[in-house]
């Protein structure tokens, strides 16, 4: 790779000189214009450009960045922006950190898709300091955010861990009970394995009775009244509160539509199974506050009949053997899949007495609070760096935070920062 070195200033074709201190960078010494050494690509390397969004992107979400820098091929639609800086006035880091700590309400139009139309991105503005304190913004927020960015990776990590702890204290409750010394007998199940000998195993279509949500007219739904649950309202194991309301009359109406805390709702139309956040059979217990709510159409309600406890089915649906049950026996297009409540209720499932099934439900129920509070907290901690993450680019780039002095340190101490 040659290293590029200016003779005569690309302003006024003045001299340079050496800043010193910089073994890469230079100064005209008619009009004080400063230079940094870039790297002359050779045919086989790729330019540096920054992709802006256009419309779509998460302008006014802080935690998300709108610009990248990016060496390398690309095939751009017609929703971006490619940006190709004069490398003589703004560096391609500096130039991205500053595109993503702007505030974009000053520039975006549109009235149902936020828009950043290319009139607007050339009015914005930003602070140009020299090349060199650019570099040395780049520099610093390189190392800091690096280091934000390994803790929030940790937070990350530990909430999966927790997510796994969840699913494997959850499947051993409901498949080998509390007591580790009972005697265990082989189900005949595959997935169930060995279980207590005196456990039985029913199918699920015994054990429980369903009812569909309704089809409700799209031309019925008003601004207030009582709140509808739609199969898209279902997730993370609880229910959403939608925006959309039916006239006070239809509780009358559609009395089997009419959920009550405590019901379990499964969706019965979805993404496909690849898709996990919305894939068809989402999992949910109905809140409090969505008591005498309506049932919206594709979904099902499961209610344990008198062999089951109503907790303890919530647990057997949330096992990883149940999801694959539904993965296996959902059906569609490429884009949406749908079950049918038959296959869904075609599958064995352990089934202790009943006193057992209450007493695995509130070990549950305290055990998983516990791993979910422990999961809320590392969610708070990922959010509160990424708030420390924005305002630390922000402070540097506009200069609230002086970095001319700032130094890299050594790899060594770089490691032991990470490690810490």
């Amino acid at each position: 790779m040659e290293q590029w070195q200016p003779t005569k200033c690309p302003k006024d074709n003045g001299s340079m000189e050496s800043i010193p201190g910089f073994n890469d960078a230079w100064k005209c010494v008619v009009c004080g214009l400063e230079v940094w050494a870039g790297d002359v690509p050779t045919s086989e390397e790729y330019e540096e450009l920054v992709l802006l969004g256009e419309d779509g992107a998460p302008f006014f979400d802080t935690t998300k960045d709108v610009a990248f820098a990016i060496n390398g091929k690309i095939w751009p639609n017609n929703h971006v922006h490619v940006l190709r800086p004069n490398r003589l006035k703004v560096g391609i880091k500096y130039l991205t950190y500053s595109l993503n700590c702007t505030d974009y309400s000053l520039y975006i139009s549109g009235s149902t898709r936020d828009k950043l139309n290319q009139s607007d991105m050339d009015n914005i503005l930003i602070r140009m300091p020299s090349l060199i304190e650019q570099t040395q913004i780049a520099n610093f927020l390189d190392h800091e955010t690096a280091k934000i960015d390994h803790l929030i990776e940790k937070q990350q990590q530990l909430i999966e861990l927790l997510k796994e702890k969840r699913q494997a204290v959850i499947s051993h409750a409901v498949t080998k009970g509390l007591d580790p010394n009972v005697p265990m007998k082989d189900s005949g199940v595959e997935w169930l394995g060995e279980v207590p000998e005196h456990w039985e195993t029913l199918p699920l279509k015994l054990c429980v009775e369903t009812r569909k949500g309704v089809a409700f007219k799209a031309v019925d739904f008003c601004d207030s009244g009582i709140r509808v649950v739609k199969a898209s309202d279902i997730k993370q194991k609880t229910i959403r509160e939608s925006e959309v309301f039916l006239p006070d009359s239809y509780i009358n109406e559609y009395p089997k539509a009419v959920l009550y805390t405590g019901d379990l709702v499964l969706s019965t139309v979805g993404s496909t199974p690849d898709v996990k956040n919305s894939a068809v059979g989402q999992i949910g217990k109905v809140p409090e506050s969505l008591n005498g709510s309506l049932l919206n159409q594709n979904t099902v309600v499961f209610s344990a009949n008198k062999l089951l406890d109503q907790g303890f089915l919530f647990y057997l649906v949330q096992t990883n053997s149940y999801r694959d049950h539904l993965d296996l026996n959902a059906h569609g297009t490429a884009n949406q899949a749908s079950l049918n409540i038959s296959d869904m209720l075609d599958f064995i499932i352990p089934m202790p007495e009943t006193n057992e099934q209450i007493q695995i439900t509130h070990y549950l129920d305290n055990k998983i609070a516990k791993l979910e509070e422990l999961e809320a907290k590392s969610a708070s901690m990922i959010s509160y760096l990424t708030e420390r993450r924005t305002a630390l680019i922000s402070a540097a780039v506009t200069g609230k935070i002086d970095v001319r002095n700032w130094q890299a340190p050594s790899v060594t101490e770089a490691d032991t920062e990470l490690s810490a």
